[in-house]
């Protein structure tokens, strides 16, 4: 079943996490002119301004603070970096004080079923909210494996030890955890002990219009697909 968590992830933009000496958004060189565009003939060009990545993963990283309060947010700048590796982007936050305290975290997927909650999640600070969980209707269990909740109304469930985390100047961080147990709700599991996307219903965030896609259509199959370029 572990194999299935490179389709999951995959899914999910790839975040560099080298040690920034200086903001990510500035450039490496802060001496330098800003660089003006040159159009590309034929497109509708945007410059530098708000790049639209795509897709973006909904993660929900759900951690406790100093006195096991289960708090959890939405993260769209993560994804996938290694085998057994998620790796994200945060900006100052309750999550990323409770991450340095407690170097352990769970992530989820955001899906259709549970959009309300999860936008809800990724807008009210813990630090404001405490009971956030509760006000949306959910509950949390600690994890067996890390010192992290699992959102019990989440059906898939990754459980993360940070192995990396690169502080930024204004008090955000990079952040590289890796798996140590990851567990599906029954319902999402196929036959054949893989997880049946269709059934999920992840869900991903369109930076373009600020809204949220489904992810469930199979359109090919990986390495499969472009075998007949290959004849």
């Amino acid at each position: 079943m572990k194999k299935t968590l490179l389709a999951v992830l995959a899914l999910s933009l790839v975040a560099a996490c080298s040690k920034p000496s200086q903001p990510a958004s500035q450039a490496a060189d802060n001496s330098a002119e800003p660089r003006e565009a040159k159009e590309v003939v034929g497109r509708v060009n945007f410059d530098a301004a708000h790049p639209v990545i795509t897709p973006l993963p909904c993660l929900m990283i759900a951690t406790y603070d100093k006195d096991q309060v289960p708090n959890v947010m939405m993260a769209a700048w993560g994804g996938q970096c290694g085998p057994n590796r998620i790796t994200f982007e945060l900006s100052a936050h309750k999550t990323t004080e409770n991450l340095r305290l407690k170097k352990a975290f769970t992530v989820s997927f955001a899906t259709a079923d549970d959009v309300a909650q999860s936008d809800y999640f990724g807008t009210v600070s813990g630090t404001d909210v405490p009971n956030k969980l509760e006000r949306a209707g959910f509950t949390a269990t600690p994890s067996p494996n890390v010192d992290a909740p699992i959102i019990d109304q989440y059906k898939l469930t990754l459980e993360c030890q940070v192995v990396e985390m690169n502080d930024d100047d204004k008090g955000g961080a990079c952040v590289v955890g890796e798996v140590v147990n990851w567990s599906a709700d029954p319902s999402i599991v196929r036959p054949d002990g893989k997880i049946d996307l269709a059934k999920l219903r992840p869900i991903v965030f369109d930076s373009s219009t600020n809204t949220y896609r489904v992810v469930a259509d199979s359109v090919g199959k990986a390495w499969g697909s472009g075998q007949q370029f290959m004849q």
